[in-house]
């Protein structure tokens, strides 16, 4: 029973460090990179449709994007889906292409970056945090019901207990690694 507990945990704490991995490909460096469109939702024919649905990314060199839409009559649509998003991006349209070129990065915008970065790791610690205590109330209806004996809620709790330290020390190596990536010039 305590390990099916810690079981659910780990794979919910491990859902938990995915999620911050994907909003971390939200907060952009300086290099171009297709996933910083992920979030970017297009008018299809009525119909909210990811961009990566409806056109092809590629990266052109480091510093810039060119999206090519499977239907011409898409890049107004683009367009304006890229100026709606929060990203501070500008796109360029030549004939069916758009480019994307990606601003350098002063020091403030940085620091921005990095106060988003940490906002959302917190996001992430306190989720790690939250399923923990979820699990440990749990482990402690199974000693009050007398299911598991109090030597095992101790235990139960301890292993707990040290899978929230591992997915806590994994958030902060990523944010570690994240902050080293957005100071890079």
């Amino acid at each position: 029973m305590v390990n099916d507990i810690k079981k659910d945990a780990e794979d919910r704490m491990s859902k938990s460090v995915q999620a911050l991995v994907e909003a971390f490909k939200k907060v952009r460096t300086g290099r171009a990179n297709p996933a910083i469109l992920d979030g970017v939702m297009v008018d299809y024919y009525g119909t909210p449709t990811q961009l990566s649905q409806v056109a092809n990314i590629i990266v052109e060199d480091a510093r810039s994007l060119a999206i090519n839409p499977w239907e011409k009559s898409l890049v107004p649509a683009i367009e304006k889906a890229i100026m709606k998003s929060d990203l501070g991006l500008n796109p360029s349209t030549n004939g069916d292409t758009i480019r994307l070129p990606m601003p350098a990065l002063t020091e403030e915008t940085r620091k921005n970056f990095i106060k988003q970065a940490k906002a959302e790791a917190e996001k992430g610690r306190v989720s790690v945090r939250n399923i923990r205590r979820d699990a440990n109330a749990q482990i402690k209806d199974l000693e009050k019901e007398k299911l598991i004996s109090s030597d095992e809620q101790r235990g139960g709790e301890d292993q707990i207990q040290k899978l929230t330290d591992k997915f806590i020390a994994e958030i902060d190596n990523l944010l570690a690694a994240k902050e080293k990536d957005l100071m890079q010039v």
